[in-house]
């Protein structure tokens, strides 16, 4: 298990071996310097009035697809994969806790990691008995997605010590980034989606979604078709005041975001577009505790109609509130337009897969004890940044990106 000093040990030798491209001039980086920003986890204000700001504090040269947790205690945990740079060898899984009611996050620790292999999208879910599961996706380093399979650790004592992960799926290109629900009936849904492509872009028209749904606290999960879901990823659910289960769903042809609806969580319709655009890059939504929506998303796409899939740009990051159960969209704002601060590291000079390019991507967005919205993401590869703010920040906003609000369906 990663927590053993042997294994800790030979991963330490492994990320001081780095070539240079993790490297800044020869030097360990600066991130710090490299952000123009403290990375030591503690909530500041930031520039923009009525929101705080916190940049996790990096272990290892590349981080990305963080995940949120609320426990019942209280307590955030934040989940997210890091190493060199997604793919490699050195990829593992780290988690940093902020208590209930505190303004800093615990320094970020290595809890799941295996040479050989490259882990990535993490999730979290804690059991109605307390057990939290930590499920991520794992794949032969450097030989892309098409193989992976879905792993499963657990803690008993709040995330603190975690079994030796297990196989929980095993099928070639088994991937998850979204959160598990617990149903009335007491049943755990867990979307997941199918990579047959190695990559996001080239055949990735054969990417798929679908639900799993155990009966009996996940030890079997029977599958549940998304119809013509296609090119549809990364599916996440909500359950809506009336009952009625939603899904929202990334989309390879950089088009927009889709959406399907189910009454019982099985049988899905055919997904449709919404007037959210979608850059081919993960999105998540929430329901408050009053019932309305919120999501975080790349407000930007790279097209009207489906094409071939492809990549669009990383930016702008926004968050948007629904008050009718996602069928309109009045409010949006942006935490990251892509200007940089003073101070702050140009990209130009960055290399493709290395740290530092313009990239505000992957969201997790929750309410927090303190009712709060909590939004954890991708800053530039460096790190993982969190922001709160009051859900009427956003309606106190704007956005430069191409989804300016309202557009009822």
């Amino acid at each position: 298990m990663c927590h053993r000093k042997t294994l800790l040990s030979i991963l330490c030798v492994a990320i001081a071996a780095l070539p240079t491209s993790a490297l800044l001039a020869g030097e360990p980086i600066e991130y710090a310097k490299q952000l123009a920003a403290p990375d030591d986890g503690r909530f500041r204000a930031s520039p923009i009035p009525g929101l705080e700001e916190a940049y996790l504090s990096p272990l290892f040269p590349s981080s990305h697809a963080a995940n949120l947790l609320l426990l019942k205690s209280g307590d955030l945990l934040c989940v997210w994969f890091s190493g060199t740079w997604e793919g490699q060898s050195d990829v593992g899984i780290l988690l940093s806790r902020l208590p209930k009611g505190s303004k800093q996050w615990s320094k970020p620790r290595l809890v799941d990691h295996h040479i050989g292999e490259s882990y990535q999208n993490p999730v979290l879910f804690q059991a109605p008995n307390g057990t939290i599961w930590l499920i991520h996706t794992t794949q032969a380093a450097e030989q892309g997605q098409a193989n992976a399979k879905v792993l499963v650790a657990k803690s008993d004592d709040g995330g603190d010590h975690w079994t030796t992960p297990s196989v929980l799926f095993d099928q070639a290109g088994a991937f998850v980034r979204q959160r598990l629900l617990v149903m009335p009936n007491h049943d755990w849904m867990l979307p997941m989606y199918f990579t047959p492509s190695k990559g996001i872009t080239t055949g990735a028209e054969s990417n798929y979604s679908v639900v799993k749904i155990s009966s009996d606290q996940g030890a079997q999960w029977k599958t549940c078709a998304v119809p013509q879901s296609n090119g549809l990823v990364q599916p996440d659910v909500v359950r809506l005041s009336d009952g009625t289960y939603m899904m929202f769903f990334r989309s390879r042809f950089a088009d927009y975001i889709y959406k399907s609806v189910s009454k019982d969580g099985c049988i899905w319709t055919a997904p449709q577009k919404t007037p959210l655009p979608n850059n081919n890059s993960s999105i998540q939504v929430a329901t408050l505790t009053n019932g309305h929506l919120v999501i975080a998303f790349n407000n930007v796409g790279s097209v009207v109609s489906r094409g071939k899939p492809q990549a669009g740009p990383r930016k702008p990051l926004s968050v948007a509130i629904s008050e009718d159960g996602g069928n309109s969209w009045p409010w949006v704002r942006d935490l990251e337009t892509g200007k940089l601060r003073a101070g702050e590291l140009s990209a130009e000079s960055v290399k493709k897969n290395e740290p530092g390019r313009e990239e505000y991507s992957y969201p997790s967005i929750i309410q927090g004890s303190d009712h709060k919205v909590y939004v954890a993401y991708t800053y530039r590869r460096f790190t993982v940044k969190a922001v709160r703010f009051d859900e009427n920040w956003i309606k106190e906003g704007t956005t430069v990106g191409t989804f300016r609000g309202g557009s009822k369906e």
